[in-house]
C-alpha cells in the first residue's frame, strides 16, 4: 500500500534531530518522535525504514508512527515533536463574586441542628440564595480548597 504521508527531511532538519537525540536531553516522547522521523525519512540521505521496523526499533506502535508522519507533513517539524495542546477549554463554574459569596457562607454559622457546614449543604445554600442556578459539591470543594479558609 502506498503511503499517503511521506517524510522527507532537509539536511538542517536531519542535523537538528540528530543533535537532539545525541544530547539525550528532553522529553522521552519528543526524542521518540525524533527517532521516528529520522528512521522514516525518505530523502536520499535517509534510511526510509518500513513502519514495522521503526515500531520495533523505537518501541512504539504503528499508529503512533502514522500520527507522527501526518503531523510532520501537515504541520511541520515542531508540531510533530511537541505535545498537542488540549482541545477542551475548562471554564470556571463560579466567578469571583460567587466564590466570595460561597466563602462568606462557609465562614458563617451553620444551619440549625448542624455543627458545621458540609459541601452539599453549601451547594444547596448557594442555589437557595439564587447565587447560582446549580452547583455541585465538588465545585464547592475545589473553590474552598483554593482558599486558606477553615470551615470550623
Amino acid at each position: 500500500m502506498k503511503k499517503k504521508y511521506i517524510v522527507t527531511l532537509t539536511k538542517a532538519e536531519r542535523q537538528q534531530l540528530s543533535d537532539m537525540i545525541a544530547a539525550g536531553k528532553g522529553a522521552a516522547r519528543r526524542l521518540a518522535h525524533a527517532r521516528i522521523l529520522l528512521k522514516a525519512d525518505q530523502s536520499p540521505d535517509g534510511p526510509g525504514w518500513p513502519e514495522a521496523a521503526i515500531a520495533q526499533a523505537v518501541e512504539v506502535s504503528c499508529p503512533t508512527i502514522e500520527r507522527v508522519r501526518t503531523l510532520f507533513v501537515e504541520a511541520g517539524l515542531e508540531t510533530a515533536l511537541n505535545r498537542r495542546l488540549p482541545r477542551r477549554t475548562y471554564s470556571r463554574k463560579l466567578d469571583g463574586e460567587q466564590e466570595a459569596r460561597l466563602i462568606a457562607e462557609a465562614c458563617s454559622a451553620p444551619p440549625a441542628g448542624r455543627t458545621r457546614w458540609t459541601l452539599r449543604l453549601l451547594a444547596d445554600r448557594l442555589v437557595e440564595l439564587e447565587v447560582v442556578d446549580g452547583v455541585s459539591h465538588e465545585t464547592v470543594r475545589q473553590v474552598l480548597k483554593e482558599t486558606n479558609s477553615s470551615r470550623g
